[in-house]
């Protein structure tokens, strides 16, 4: 249980650091993140979207055992985000670019597996639940 532990918060400090940082520099227009943005297609509205996004969810993943089932939205957001990210730069800048999000995919997918092994989730309903 403490291996799990350790390797979930490593997960949520490394994916907080990794997506606090590209939040923040989408939310502060730093010009390296927004012309890889524009240069893959994206409106400059969707990039503030983006930031803000990823910057309230990095709050939620440090949230010590509360906001459970939003967590999971949270991770479900992070990896459509890294989807998305690994097939518009396959489709505009190539494979060689997709690098960081296959290793962004890896990371958070093992952070995901320790969240899933360490709070089970029961998804029945009320209803269910009374019958």
């Amino acid at each position: 249980m403490k291996t799990k532990k350790t390797i979930y918060w490593a997960g949520v400090v490394l994916t907080s650091l990794w997506f606090g940082a590209s939040g923040f520099f989408e939310l502060t227009k730093n010009p390296l993140v927004w012309e890889i943005t524009q240069q893959l297609g994206y409106p400059a509205h969707f990039i503030y979207i983006l930031g803000f996004a990823k910057v309230s969810g990095v709050a939620v993943l440090l949230l010590p055992n509360r906001l459970l089932r939003l967590k999971e939205w949270v991770f479900a957001g992070i990896f459509f985000d890294i989807i998305f990210a690994f097939f518009s730069k396959l489709a505009v800048l190539g494979l060689p670019s997709t690098t960081d999000a296959v290793i962004a995919f890896i990371m958070v997918s093992i952070t995901y597996t320790m969240f899933r092994k360490l709070f089970r989730v029961s998804y029945q309903t009320t209803f269910l639940q009374r019958n």
